[in-house]
């Protein structure tokens, strides 16, 4: 499957990373994003399974075989009739997963709480903001800013004007209060667990001044005292490292059906990899990240030295 681009939003190709299970498993909570990606899965493996083209089916809802594949990617809302006239084309006779189906139709149409953002939030972002929701794992390497989830108000302010030089004070402070509301993925029941490798100019770099960054360090130092969370610093004294490209996320779900999603930010887009072998290389690197950055334990103990340094 080639990388997904611009506001492409997840998957083509292959079945789930446990062997192509025909049964929809939903975990508690899962978000509108992770809902349609599930849904629109299913669809092709029935579709596939019976051999039926995309242009057939989309004949027989009256669209196109580019609209089946919207829907079977994910990208975009599901009309229940629509989905209805397909599971009968394609022979689901049974009314309990028939059901089932629709109902997850219906429950994948229901916006996100980031809606409310829409207006300061780009659609290849929103589609990480919900796959960071349904996440159970986020692991994240960070070579120039603090991980958005680890940001003070007065941090993130900061990279926002850096970012947005020409946006008016109030879509600054909507986009600061969107990664604020992010931010409540870490404390709510279930939360994942994140797993974040900086590299040590992240915390040096002056962003903000020198109240802002105090301020931040000792977020951080708050941070990995939590138990959910893992915070790694990578020395200046280890030189390069297996991260040569830069920053990116991976992120694991509890649903067997979603693979693990690697998320690449560039200035006006995202890549959303979600091949096994994408996956397994950033893995990779994400471990030899970890093997090269200082313990957790000692994360704290570096954090107070840098601020005691911070003038």
């Amino acid at each position: 499957m080639p990388a997904l681009t611009g506001k492409k939003t997840a998957r083509e190709g292959d079945s789930d990373r446990h062997g192509g299970s025909e049964v929809v498993s939903v975990q508690p909570g899962s978000g509108p994003t992770v809902l349609r990606i599930l849904l629109g899965s299913q669809l092709r493996r029935l579709r596939e399974r019976k051999g039926i083209t995309r242009e057939d089916a989309g004949y027989t809802i009256r669209a196109s075989g580019s609209k089946i594949s919207r829907m079977e990617l994910g990208r975009v809302s599901f009309k229940e009739r629509d989905v209805t006239d397909l599971l009968a084309l394609y022979g689901v006779a049974d009314d309990g997963e028939r059901t089932v189906l629709v109902e997850l139709a219906r429950q994948a149409n229901s916006p996100g709480w980031w809606h409310k953002y829409s207006h300061v939030l780009p659609d290849w972002f929103q589609v990480y903001v919900g796959l960071e929701e349904a996440a159970s794992l986020i692991r994240i390497y960070e070579l120039q800013f603090v991980p958005g989830l680890l940001q003070t108000a007065g941090y993130a302010r900061a990279v926002v004007r850096l970012g947005q030089r020409a946006a008016d004070p109030q879509e600054v402070e909507n986009r600061v209060s969107l990664r604020l509301d992010r931010q409540r993925v870490l404390t709510k029941p279930n939360a994942p667990r994140l797993w974040a490798v900086v590299d040590e100019a992240v915390l040096r770099r002056p962003i903000g001044g020198a109240d802002v960054m105090r301020g931040q360090l000792e977020r951080l130092i708050e941070a990995a005292k939590q138990p959910n969370i893992t915070l790694q610093v990578i020395p200046f004294r280890i030189g390069g490292h297996a991260a040569e490209a830069g920053s990116f996320t991976v992120m694991r779900f509890p649903e067997p059906d979603l693979p693990d999603v690697v998320y690449l930010e560039q200035l006006t887009s995202a890549l959303y990899l979600d091949k096994r072998e994408d996956a397994e290389r950033y893995t990779e690197v994400m471990e030899r990240l970890s093997v090269a950055s200082e313990p957790p334990e000692q994360t704290v103990e570096i954090l107070s030295q840098i601020l005691e340094e911070v003038d």
